[in-house]
């Protein structure tokens, strides 16, 4: 069905304020989670209100996706706002961490039907001109929600209540909840297909075993103890039984058939490599900031925004550039500006000055919001409709993992070589400083003017060294991703001359 400009323009500000929302609120959480902690209680278990959000968003990108592609996206988009509605306003009366883990869970299932279906509807509603542009817009507000989530976060736990990190959910999905509704029509041909449950399920338990043991491993378990060693004999079991039955199934969740596309297949795996090295920097960033130039959270938080901006800009220009040359073109262009930015940041040290540290975020956002616009519309290139729902939560999917694989790996990287480098410089003092949850507490202003002079400076050396160590060994992903862009082939976005002089 048609829609006419006014309506194009209420429904683009309707997934725009679902994706926000969304793809913000993992982040926004983590940074009020030394509060809701502290008022909670359950320090031992607040792994899962991360992990369960995470857990169930990952699980349901694919399941929703193709259930859009079989009934249509509207329904399962407006599902997934109520969901996730009535999953934060429940989060936000937690009494207890378990109770506040199970409504993440709530949360996470709504969140699975969000961010994979609007960038499908876009490719629904707007001809192939304008999908480059949209893209762009869209991955501009996940990668915007990627560094502006902490930040808020930090202010609304200062200044409000840790509640209102998930009360302030509801007016903002209440609003588009009304513009999808009210806006949105669809057609209402949709292929009738028969429901992949057992695909379903095997890759529901593959993906939760994964998640548990990553979150559990070298944290309440040792990685070579038997619940974290079971929890991965059953997520390799599972994924196996998944990769027979879809192979087996009339209408798979993931269809291999896809990935015989080199476009397609080559744009999960970018998906999943520059969501395993883009998430560090979210991370690690501000820890450096506080270890370096000490502050608060909110101080580090604020120096993410030229990160923000770079993404902004660098989503936009691949969304605008996708009609002009290939798709790999325009990778090769990202590739090159992200691990140069990823090698300067990797080159830092305690003297490096907040001008050159802006300079690297500049340009390591710049190239990393490349795939923010350009993967979602490479995954879906010349596909069907009936295919764009599972292609897009696809890959949608893939950077999530990438994501939670990343954190993981890196964060064990970075946490090993911060523990070796104290012991070295501090003898059995290093120790001491190693056992810190959250090492931004120990570089608050409060903390610093506790410490001697001579006893800082090794820390902030030792975990500036050690945050750089993670940026160095992240460079190698971002090679194999180069390497794997050589293969994309020059498919790009295709306009047909009438359409581009209809749009001058």
């Amino acid at each position: 069905m048609i829609l006419s400009e006014r309506q194009l323009r209420f429904v683009v500000a309707g997934l725009l304020l679902g994706i926000l929302m969304a793809a913000m609120d993992n982040t926004i959480v983590a940074t009020a989670m030394g509060t809701i902690v502290a008022d909670l209680g359950g320090i031992d278990q607040f792994v899962w209100v991360t992990s369960a959000y995470m857990v169930a968003v990952m699980a349901g990108m694919p399941i929703f996706g193709k259930l859009s592609d079989m009934y249509g996206r509207k329904r399962f988009f407006i599902f997934g706002l109520t969901v996730f509605l009535i999953g934060s306003a429940l989060c936000g009366i937690a009494q207890s961490i378990t109770q506040l883990s199970v409504y993440r869970a709530i949360q996470g299932i709504g969140g699975g039907a969000l961010m994979p279906i609007a960038f499908t509807i876009v490719f629904d509603v707007f001809p192939p001109e304008k999908r480059g542009k949209m893209t762009g817009l869209f991955g501009a507000v996940f990668g915007l929600s990627s560094v502006f989530g902490p930040l808020l976060g930090a202010y609304i736990t200062d200044y409000i209540s840790w509640h209102w990190v998930f009360y302030v959910n509801v007016p903002i999905g209440l609003l588009s909840l009304f513009l999808i509704v009210r806006y949105y029509k669809e057609s209402a041909q949709h292929s009738k297909q028969k429901i992949d449950w057992l695909g379903a399920i095997t890759l529901v338990v593959s993906v939760v075993s994964l998640m548990f043991a990553l979150e559990l491993g070298g944290k309440k378990y040792e990685w070579d103890s038997t619940p974290i060693i079971s929890l991965f004999t059953i997520f390799a079991l599972f994924l196996i039984a998944f990769l027979y039955v879809e192979t087996k199934a009339e209408e798979p969740i993931i269809s291999f058939s896809l990935f015989k596309r080199r476009t397609f297949a080559i744009a999960q795996l970018l998906a999943f490599l520059y969501g395993s090295t883009f998430v560090i920097l979210t991370v690690f960033i501000p820890i450096f900031v506080q270890a370096i130039y000490g502050g608060s959270a909110k101080n580090a938080g604020l120096i993410l925004m030229p990160m923000m901006l770079g993404s902004v800009a660098g989503s936009s220009f691949a969304g605008i550039s996708q009609t002009k040359t290939s798709y790999r073109n325009i990778m090769f262009i990202s590739i090159i500006i992200y691990a140069l930015g990823m090698y300067l940041l990797s080159s830092m040290t305690p003297h490096t000055t907040r001008t050159l540290l802006t300079l690297y975020m500049v340009l390591v956002g710049f190239g990393v919001g490349f795939s923010f616009s350009l993967l979602p519309t490479a995954s879906v290139h010349n596909l069907e409709p009936r295919f764009r729902g599972s292609a897009n939560s696809t890959n949608a999917f893939f950077r999530s993992l990438g994501m939670t694989l990343g954190i993981t790996i890196f964060g064990s990287i970075q946490t090993n070589a911060l523990t070796e480098k104290l012991k070295e410089v501090l003898g059995e003092m290093g120790e001491a400083f190693s056992t810190f949850n959250d090492p931004r507490a120990l570089f608050e202003a409060s903390a610093r003017a506790k410490i001697p002079s001579f006893v800082l400076d090794k820390v902030v050396d030792a975990m500036a060294s050690s945050i750089t160590y993670a940026f160095t060994l992240a460079l190698i992903p971002i090679v194999i991703a180069a390497i794997s862009i050589t293969f994309m082939g020059n498919e790009r976005l295709e306009v047909k001359k009438a359409q581009k002089q209809a749009t001058r």
